[in-house]
């Protein structure tokens, strides 16, 4: 299994088969992927816990055509026009999973994961406090909830938000192996920086997080599970530096059929970039490059090898 782009090889370990999985997600009823209400929003997730994907893009119209296709994703353009053509991505079970946004000026390209802020004012300011930067907010989207954009002090990007409404997010829902009751959506995250104690140290004064267990990879270093309270492990932490994986965060949908998805991949222009390789619990995972050249995750059985 390897959970890198652009590596030579690695060892399995209890990734998804270990993981956990959050409590149960109420299912969608508003655009950004949880339960909207026009008062005072609930929190239910945890600091941390990952509740929206965002691929920001230069052309919105072939990013649709490929995760589609890949991902299994109907996506929609916002019906509020405060959104400003931006479109949501849902899953097969109709819930929003992620968004896909037309660049405008400088803004960087490529996917940045949203991570749940009980208080965006107060984390943003935690941010700062702890060597990390804010780029933009806090502030307010029109009935979506309060994010800021931001940085760790590896200078790896990520945002923070308050989702407007009295659900859980269901962008991000893990399940057991053999389990598809997840597909379209995030199933694991993954965090390449060149420094992982130092990750691990910001994002554990930040969200809480902590060190549950590692699975060695030899020269490359450990690939360290992130821990969520008890039993729940969204993803995990390794070294940029010896995987040779570029320094970001990364996430993985689950998908029905790996190969079929790959197929797609190389069919609507992308690049596959690492797997199939089998992981515990019987699935396969890979890293695929889009064909405007931003990568993500996929995982998922094969089913040419089953006969199904």
């Amino acid at each position: 299994m390897r959970f890198f782009e652009g590596s030579a090889a690695s060892r399995t370990g209890p990734v998804f088969a270990d993981a956990g999985r959050p409590g149960a997600r109420g299912r969608a009823a508003a655009t950004f992927g949880a339960k909207r209400d026009e008062g005072r929003s609930t929190m239910v997730d945890p600091d941390g816990t990952p509740v929206w994907f965002e691929l920001v893009t230069p052309d919105q119209d072939q990013a649709q055509v490929f995760y589609e296709a890949v991902a299994g994703w109907s996506v929609a353009t916002s019906p509020m026009p405060e959104h400003g053509g931006y479109r949501i991505a849902s899953a097969r079970d109709g819930d929003g999973v992620a968004g896909l946004m037309a660049r405008r000026g400088e803004m960087p390209t490529g996917w940045t994961l949203y991570f749940a802020a009980e208080d965006v004012d107060a984390l943003a300011e935690k941010v700062r406090a702890l060597g990390g930067r804010v780029h933009a907010g806090p502030m307010d989207i029109p009935h979506v909830g309060r994010f800021a954009a931001a940085s760790d002090p590896q200078g790896v990007s990520f945002s923070i938000m308050r989702i407007a409404g009295t659900g859980a997010a269901t962008a991000f829902r893990q399940s057991m192996p053999g389990d598809l009751s997840s597909v379209g959506h995030g199933v694991w995250i993954e965090l390449a920086t060149p420094d992982p104690e130092a990750a691990f140290d910001f994002y554990g004064r930040l969200f809480g997080w902590t060190k549950a267990g590692a699975m060695p990879m030899g020269d490359m270093g450990d690939y360290a599970f992130i821990g969520m309270g008890a039993d729940v492990r969204p993803g995990a932490v390794m070294s940029s530096a010896t995987t040779g994986a570029p320094a970001r965060w990364n996430w993985y949908v689950q998908v029905p059929d790996i190969d079929a998805a790959l197929a797609a991949a190389r069919d609507k222009g992308g690049d596959v970039l690492q797997g199939p390789d089998e992981i515990p619990g019987g699935a396969f995972s890979a890293n695929v490059r889009d064909a405007q050249g931003f990568r993500i995750g996929l995982v998922g059985p094969r089913r040419q090898e089953d006969g199904r």
